[in-house]
């Protein structure tokens, strides 16, 4: 029922306002930026396990920007392109009590706007999972170069389909000093995953300050889309959150693993800028997932910006 209800109201939102957004493609919208996140416990507990690596691509089309949202639906939109690799713990052999391996690619376009002091997005994706995105074999190629376990459990994974989602998040950035914000938010999914989620990030320092930020759907980070702050020095954030999970298709009712409904997360990171290029590094504790899982884990997050 939940699902059904979320992916209702937020398939009808896209529905109306896909015309709105399409636009961006023809229109005298320029490119502001574009946000890349790499994560991957390979820079975390190096366990390579469970949502053991991702990718994300924003790129970010609208109106000059000014260091503030705009006030109109549409008028600032993000093409947003991900991929995930979710593996059983072993990628040597298949274990009964464990989740089932999945390759994830998605494509998706998004808008983000202000109205008043709160700061929205939505969007929608349609997430490939399965065989069929490649990612296995690649996994598998990888391994086999470098010399490390071989990923032998391809023939057990998730199978093949499409999911088309849904995400809203509502936000507002609360300046407490010049130089730290607090910024509590909710978010609604429904689709490949159906939940709801409510947390909050702390940032201090300059660097970013003015700058347009996208959020990683894995690790909850958020990531500079722009690159318009030049300030000199670092900067902190923490963040945390708390979701209700309602059902997810990687972990499906017939599986051999139960679905738990709450799932947290616990962030960390930097971000410094200088000579050189601009660098964030953070680390995201995933807390579990599913009944059989017996510990969370931590996955680190990268991302460089060369200037030249």
């Amino acid at each position: 029922m939940m699902r059904r209800a979320l992916l209702g109201g937020l398939t009808s939102i896209m529905m109306f306002t896909t015309p709105a957004l399409s636009e961006g493609l023809f229109d005298s919208r320029e490119t502001l930026g574009f946000g890349r996140l790499f994560s991957n416990d390979f820079f975390g507990d190096g366990e390579d396990r469970w949502r053991t690596g991702s990718y994300a691509v924003s790129w970010m089309r609208g109106p000059e920007w000014g260091g503030q949202l705009p006030a109109g639906f549409g008028e600032l939109i993000e093409y947003r392109f991900r991929t995930e690799i979710i593996a059983p713990d072993k990628l040597n052999r298949t274990v009964p009590d464990d989740r089932r391996y999945a390759g994830v690619a998605s494509v998706g376009i998004h808008t983000h706007f202000a109205r008043g002091a709160a700061e929205f997005s939505l969007g929608a994706d349609a997430v490939f999972i399965g065989e069929q995105t490649g990612l296995g074999e690649f996994q598998k190629n990888f391994h086999e170069r470098v010399d490390a376990p071989d990923v032998e459990i391809l023939d057990d994974q998730l199978g093949n389909d499409v999911y088309l989602t849904g995400l809203a998040e509502m936000g507002q950035t609360i300046r407490v000093q010049e130089n730290l914000t607090v910024r509590p938010f909710v978010e609604a999914q429904a689709g490949v995953e159906t939940l709801v989620r409510v947390g909050g990030d702390l940032r201090w320092g300059l660097v970013g300050q003015n700058d347009l930020w996208a959020r990683d759907v894995t690790t909850g980070q958020r990531y500079r889309a722009t690159e318009v702050d030049d300030a000199f020095g670092i900067a902190l954030t923490l963040g945390g959150d708390l979701a209700y999970v309602a059902d997810s298709a990687y972990l499906p009712d017939d599986g051999s693993v139960e679905l738990k409904d709450s799932r947290h997360r616990l962030r960390a990171g930097m971000s410094i800028q200088g000579l050189g290029p601009s660098v964030f590094y953070g680390l995201t504790y995933l807390g579990e997932e599913f009944e059989e899982q017996d510990e969370g884990q931590l996955t680190g997050s990268l991302h460089v910006n060369f200037k030249f």
